[in-house]
């Protein structure tokens, strides 16, 4: 059992606290998130799901029951 004194001990916490910190990938909001509307425009392009379906398609597919009670959050059938 190795002993250290307290101030090395500190020092040794101090220096596996930065360590850690440096192994993660911190959000930087200046760098990370566009700055201009055509960057977020552009963002939200990338964003669309779409297979070319309309509406009507996906309704036709849907295997959800339309005839189903509303859910109410706490209330059992």
């Amino acid at each position: 059992k190795r002993s250290y004194g307290k101030k090395n001990l500190l020092k040794r916490c101090f220096q596996e606290m930065l360590e850690e910190e440096e192994e993660h990938e911190w959000f930087i909001p200046a760098r990370d998130l566009p700055q201009t509307m055509d960057q977020i425009q552009d963002q939200f392009n990338d964003l669309v799901i779409s297979d070319g379906s309309s509406l009507e398609d996906l309704v036709f597919k849907s295997n959800l029951n339309p005839n189903a009670k509303e859910f109410v959050p706490g209330v059992k059938y």
